[in-house]
């Protein structure tokens, strides 16, 4: 298995319509030839810290997914955003292959 983490900072006052942003995802990575699970994780003491949790079956899962053109639709959508100061967001991203479970 392979595991995306997204993680961004947003205003804590604006985290709940980002986790609402996230609840109503067009779940176009669900489609996704790999796919296995998407997670959005909220840190229990910064609530304006959010984490994308994708997980593919493998890595190569993953790079054709972010190299697709529905990738590439859903992040132009986030770029137009009309909250400007969440468009700007970019987050932090880390990949790892599951080495046991």
């Amino acid at each position: 298995m392979y595991m995306v983490h997204s993680t961004f900072l947003v205003p804590d006052e604006k985290s709940e319509e980002v986790v609402n942003i996230y609840r109503n995802r067009s779940r176009k990575v669900d489609e996704a030839e790999g796919f296995l699970d998407f997670l959005l994780l909220q840190n229990d003491k910064r609530p304006g810290e959010l984490t994308v949790q994708l997980t593919f079956d493998t890595k190569s899962s993953y790079l054709n997914w972010v190299r697709s053109e529905e990738f590439k639709k859903i992040h132009d959508l986030e770029k137009k955003y009309p909250d400007q100061e969440l468009a700007a967001v970019i987050p932090t991203v880390a990949q790892y292959r599951v080495v046991a479970k």
